[in-house]
């Protein structure tokens, strides 16, 4: 932990307990309503891909996970928003996250979730890959499945890190990473090491905070409630990038916390879908 963005917490870092550490990064624990907002978006999801049946499953290589959810938008010219589901590289699925894509459809947006192998299975650097070759199957054959327009690679939490590692891919136009980790090095004296195995290269060049800033559109959200070090991690990839001239908005979200920030990407009129259509050009 000695890159200029961690100095300043890496002495009251030092001072913490294991159980410290480990708090610091569950979500879950901070927002005890987090099981039940967690159903109720897992059953809105549900309805919602019953309804949406034709582009499900649609796949991109050869692991389970590996799959497809495409919600095309009536123009094939549309834009797309790509949004890369949570759970910190260990755990969640693409399929539970589709009423996600109520907010940009309703402004004639597609919208696609793709799914990626877990931790323990993979490597985290795997993970990255997969999320990579998810976007080479979508420049390939994405206009196929009715995306053809330009695409808004988002993500949240574990999701947002992989939309910042995506940004650079050459289908991407924009991203908007919510909630994320930007910062990968502290996890390595935290429980989420246990699946995640992370090693010092994978921290050094896995963490968005060390990399090169990708000059394109990256807005970047969290909720004004979510824990400290996320808030951190979010402030800190938001002015890296404003270092640079690169282009995007901080979006610091009123009263949402880890879980009821994603209420905002969901709602057609949600602060989260507003500044996703502000990305790009209005057509």
């Amino acid at each position: 932990m000695t890159t200029p963005h961690l100095r300043g917490r890496c002495a009251e870092w030092g001072r913490m307990s294991r159980a410290e550490r480990d708090r610091a990064y569950d979500n879950s624990a901070a927002v005890p309503e987090s099981p039940a907002l967690n159903e109720a978006r897992i059953a809105a999801s549900r309805e919602f891909r019953a309804r949406h049946a034709a582009g499900l499953d649609l796949r991109y290589g050869p692991r389970e996970r590996n799959l497809w959810d495409i919600y095309a938008a009536e123009d094939p010219n549309a834009p797309c928003l790509v949004f890369i589901h949570g759970g910190y590289w260990q755990r969640n699925r693409r399929e539970d996250f589709a009423c996600l894509a109520e907010g940009v459809r309703a402004h004639g947006w597609s919208c696609a979730l793709p799914g990626y192998t877990l931790a323990p299975e993979i490597t985290l650097a795997d993970i990255v890959a997969e999320i990579h070759q998810a976007l080479d199957w979508l420049a390939g054959h994405g206009a196929a499945h009715g995306v053809a327009g330009p695409v808004v690679l988002s993500g949240w939490s574990a999701g947002g890190h992989l939309a910042a590692m995506g940004l650079r891919h050459p289908r991407v136009t924009a991203g908007f990473a919510i909630s994320g980790v930007f910062e990968l090095g502290p996890l390595r004296d935290t429980y989420l090491n246990e699946k995640l195995r992370l090693t010092d290269e994978e921290a050094a060049t896995l963490s968005p905070l060390r990399l090169p800033v990708v000059n394109k559109p990256l807005a970047i959200a969290y909720g004004t409630r979510e824990l400290a070090a996320l808030v951190t991690d979010s402030r800190d990839l938001h002015a890296l990038r404003a270092a640079s001239h690169a282009p995007g908005p901080l979006l610091p979200v009123a009263g949402a916390d880890h879980f009821t920030i994603l209420d905002q990407l969901r709602r057609p009129d949600g602060e989260l879908t507003r500044a996703t259509l502000g990305l790009l050009p209005q057509r």
